[in-house]
């Protein structure tokens, strides 16, 4: 059965099953074999003719074997498209076009793997004839789909396969690759694109309420194009509306918060941005979306944080580069737009879930630095509050596994080093404020660590820990220059190794207790009287002996460390 001829009878339907039922005919060893056979057919000269028939009459019910056969076909346009006569070309795009109209006859749609597949291939032949066998690619492909929702499926999936080959920086391309497509991109812009946006137009009006799957499919599309094509043929009232509204329908309203994303990330005039942004905001605000304490649904906040960030780094960088330009009314209007978005920016940063949070400190970091050059009467009220953001969200909570940490807890450790940089740009902007809340913070905590949960007491000297790292010193030499900040760090020290805290139960406070005394080391040479005490911590049950081989095996390196600095 692994000849050719029984290729052409169908018996490929049993050779070509992956999912081996018992009894398979073949055995281990046929299967194999039949591997081996089908690898042949793609290296053979005239075998993808074979499948290119079985795709357009629609031979084969397998759903492997038809994957196989668009597999052969690609492996063809890939590795020998330049050796094909333009008659073998042509049955190449016939073959495509008729696969394509039998999918409009079905009643149900292939696999979700085979159009995707098909997709591949449908981008492939068009890199390869666009430019010059087939230049009405497009206009076919639309005059034959119309409406049809499976052929709306397979020429969405089409258009991110070709976002794949020919716009994606994530694939490498060769010089010559990289030619093609620019040269592909400019032949669409002046040729096809105001004819594809026009049907997306159509797609997200038509399906909106009877295939929401294809609407988003094609959210994602106008996503993906937006940032290479002309904006002004989306960023328009009657497109935007129609986005807009689509924020409204549960199963639509996260792709297209990704598509507004993409929208407003793409580059364009900083006074034209500022403006396309506050409308953008003006209906989001007016349709209820900036009650964020009122949003069930974490997924879409997410997405919706996204969203936001999005908007106020667009309105920073107006703002910039109209300060820089000296354009004073423009720059104030933007900067007015982006105070507009704090009150938002704040709700964000302290929402209990840390994805929403995550998603706009690149916001919170970027007004951070807008704050360092302006001057505001309430100036000191605005930094304090994100302040207080960083330091409730740097909190573990009580579900975290220090015992067995997983991608959960991985996540975190990455969220806890971003919060990191909001506070390091807190001490840039501001060290006094920050030095005195974080006291303050520290203190109170410190006062009833008896009582106080493990996580108020670890996030107390997790603070004064980033301290050392956010106030600039010359060779961590935080206890000489500056009184205040001296006698400041000083008190938070001596408060913290004579408390009796280094006796807390818990395996991340005492390891943040020893990395905080190696931290500020250079407090021993000050106030030498507190090194008995310390070395006692280091080697008894709370450091050397502790219970856990995770504490005893961090506290050895510590103690090293700690060593060397008293010698």
């Amino acid at each position: 059965c692994c000849g050719t001829r029984g290729f052409r009878r169908g018996s490929a339907v049993l050779l070509w099953n992956t999912r081996l039922p018992p009894g398979f005919c073949c055995g281990t060893q046929g299967f194999h074999r039949a591997m081996v056979y089908f690898e042949q057919l793609k290296e053979s000269q005239d075998a993808w003719e074979v499948c290119a028939e079985a795709l357009a009459k629609g031979i084969y019910s397998d759903d492997h074997v038809k994957f196989f056969c668009f597999q052969v076909l690609e492996h063809q346009i890939k590795y020998r498209h330049g050796g094909l006569s333009p008659a073998q070309q042509q049955l190449i795009r016939e073959t495509l076009m008729k696969w394509l109209q039998l999918q409009l006859m079905n009643s149900q749609p292939e696999k979700p793997f085979i159009r995707n597949k098909a997709a591949q291939v449908f981008a492939l032949t068009f890199v390869m004839e666009y430019l010059t066998h087939w230049p009405k690619f497009f206009y076919d492909l639309l005059s034959l789909v119309g409406l049809n929702p499976h052929g709306v499926d397979v020429y969405l999936r089409t258009l991110m396969a070709i976002d794949a080959e020919v716009v994606d920086r994530d694939i490498l391309h060769s010089p010559e690759e990289v030619r093609r497509n620019t040269l592909i991109k400019d032949s669409m812009r002046e040729q096809v694109i105001p004819s594809l946006v026009e049907s997306w137009y159509q797609i997200l009006g038509t399906y909106q309420q009877s295939h929401p799957e294809i609407t988003c499919q094609c959210l994602e599309v106008v996503g993906a194009y937006v940032s290479w094509i002309d904006l002004n043929l989306i960023a328009n009232d009657r497109f935007v509306n129609l986005l807009l509204s689509q924020m409204s329908v549960e199963d639509l309203r996260e792709e297209a918060c990704e598509c507004l994303f993409e929208i407003v990330n793409k580059g364009m005039d900083p006074t034209d941005k500022t403006k396309l942004v506050e409308s953008l905001c003006q209906v989001l605000q007016s349709a209820g979306f900036f009650n964020v304490e009122e949003e069930e649904d974490v997924d879409f906040l997410a997405k919706f944080s996204r969203l936001v960030n999005g908007m106020g780094q667009s309105l920073v960088l107006s703002w910039t580069k109209l300060a820089k330009g000296g354009e004073v009314k423009d720059a104030a209007e933007s900067l007015s737009a982006i105070e507009a978005k704090v009150p938002l920016l704040l709700q964000l940063l302290v929402h209990d879930d840390d994805d929403i949070s995550a998603n706009i400190v690149g916001f919170c970091y970027d007004y951070l630095n807008v704050l360092k050059q302006v001057r505001y009467d309430y100036l000191d009220v605005l930094k304090q509050a994100i302040m207080l953001a960083v330091m409730k969200k740097l909190t573990y909570d009580e579900e975290y596994n220090f015992d067995n940490e997983g991608e959960d807890e991985a996540m975190f450790v990455e969220y806890r080093k971003q919060l990191k940089m909001l506070l390091d740009r807190l001490a840039q902007v501001s060290p006094e404020l920050l030095l005195e809340a974080v006291g303050r913070v520290f203190n109170n905590t410190v006062q009833r660590w008896q009582t106080a949960s493990f996580m108020e007491v670890e996030v107390a000297i997790r603070l004064l820990y980033m301290l050392g790292e956010a106030l600039p010193a010359s060779h961590g030499a935080h206890f000489s220059g500056d009184t205040a900040k001296t006698s400041a760090l000083q008190d938070m020290m001596r408060t913290l190794v004579s408390s009796g805290l280094s006796g807390y139960q818990h395996t991340s406070v005492s390891l943040e207790f020893f990395e905080t005394v190696v931290r500020y080391d250079k407090f021993f040479l000050v106030e030498p009287q507190h090194i008995p005490n310390v070395l006692m911590a280091f080697l008894d049950h709370r450091g050397l002996r502790h219970s856990s081989p995770k504490v005893r095996s961090r506290v050895a390196y510590l103690f090293s460390r700690f060593v060397k600095t008293l010698q």
